[in-house]
């Protein structure tokens, strides 16, 4: 599967941005997330699906942020609200086997600037 993030953008602490990950064939029912990373430090799973369909997120963005997926647009979503400038960082779409949970596909990803 191939996928493809925008949506990124620079905005000032508490405002919100929403990305989207379009995907090259269907995500429904497969564990995909979201994977961010700023400079020097290291990737964090923002939330991701499960193979049930249930989500996990991230402490630090618990209650902030939230995924979700159009199965028929085959396109990942992430709704980030109440930014702030820690969630600083190049996020990117991935797609992972449920059972390895390793990384098969990962887009080019789509930057996140948030200034106070």
């Amino acid at each position: 599967v191939q996928l493809m993030e925008s949506g990124g953008g620079s905005v000032q602490a508490g405002e919100s941005l929403r990305l989207s990950c379009a995907a090259s064939e269907s995500i429904s029912g497969t564990c995909v997330g979201w994977i961010r990373q700023a400079p020097g430090k290291e990737r964090e799973e923002v939330a991701t699906f499960g193979s049930t369909g249930k989500t996990t997120y991230a402490d630090s963005v618990q209650g902030r942020f939230t995924i979700s997926r159009d199965n028929a647009k085959n396109t990942l979503y992430l709704q980030m609200n109440k930014l702030a400038p820690e969630d600083t960082a190049m996020y990117y779409c991935a797609a992972r086997g449920c059972v390895t949970w390793n990384v098969y596909s990962q887009g080019q990803g789509t930057q996140v600037t948030v200034s106070s």
